[in-house]
């Protein structure tokens, strides 16, 4: 469905299952979340590119043509090879115009006591989100509403940039849960003709819509239309 609000129409797509993910790993900052050691593994390459297929199937059903197609993601390895996966399958490449690296699409810093800790550390800090989300993980931590204000900026420049495109936006688990949470939120507070997005954008960031950001969780590997 095409929403009044948005230029183009949205999926998401959560970084396949990666090395972190199968090691038990929180790596979250751009240092770390670089490095080619933490890239997909085997499995979460599997899971990119059946999200590619279902992806090109969804293209097919709502006929749209593959040179409409942008695929924005963030600059960590596991999800610079999850958009490759999935590039392959349709026939496009990173490296050309319908591909470009956000670095506001980045993973959530949890900060440094929680970076390369056990991944049973994330109950702690969803608990707290829940409670304030505009309280940060601790110091050097990105809060949820910190994390809405870059993917908000994000949403303006690829509304800006691309008209009646369908893009496809690669992130991770909480930046696309807190994506999803925005969107919903300003969706229903819309009207059929829209309005000023970034006004709407940021009229939704607040603590009773941040909070509730789990609801919108996705598997690694899920790929979920949006708008």
């Amino acid at each position: 469905m095409k929403m009044g609000f948005m230029r183009n129409r949205y999926w998401v797509l959560r970084h396949g299952k990666s090395i972190p993910n199968e090691k038990g790993l929180i790596v979250s900052s751009m240092e770390n979340g670089k490095l080619e050691e933490y890239k997909l593994a085997s499995e979460g390459i599997n899971q990119a590119q059946l999200a590619g297929e279902l992806f090109l199937k969804e293209l097919k059903e709502n006929d749209i043509p593959l040179e409409n197609v942008r695929i924005c993601y963030s600059p960590f390895s596991r999800t610079t090879h999850t958009a490759k996966v999935v590039a392959s399958v349709l026939n496009l490449s990173l490296e050309g115009p319908q591909a470009k690296i956000f670095e506001d699409l980045r993973e959530r810093y949890f900060g440094p006591s929680f970076e390369l800790q056990s991944h049973e550390k994330y109950t702690e800090i969803w608990d707290l989100d829940e409670k304030d989300p505009l309280m940060k993980p601790e110091e050097g931590g990105e809060s949820v509403a910190d994390v809405a204000s870059r993917l908000t900026n994000v949403l303006l420049q690829i509304e800006s940039q691309f008209q009646g495109c369908a893009i496809l936006i690669v992130s991770h688990g909480d930046p696309l849960q807190i994506l999803q949470t925005i969107v919903n939120a300003v969706r229903e507070q819309v009207g059929p003709d829209g309005g000023d997005l970034a006004a709407q954008l940021a009229a939704v960031k607040v603590r009773s819509v941040l909070s509730q950001h789990r609801k919108h969780a996705l598997l690694t590997g899920q790929l979920r239309a949006v708008v």
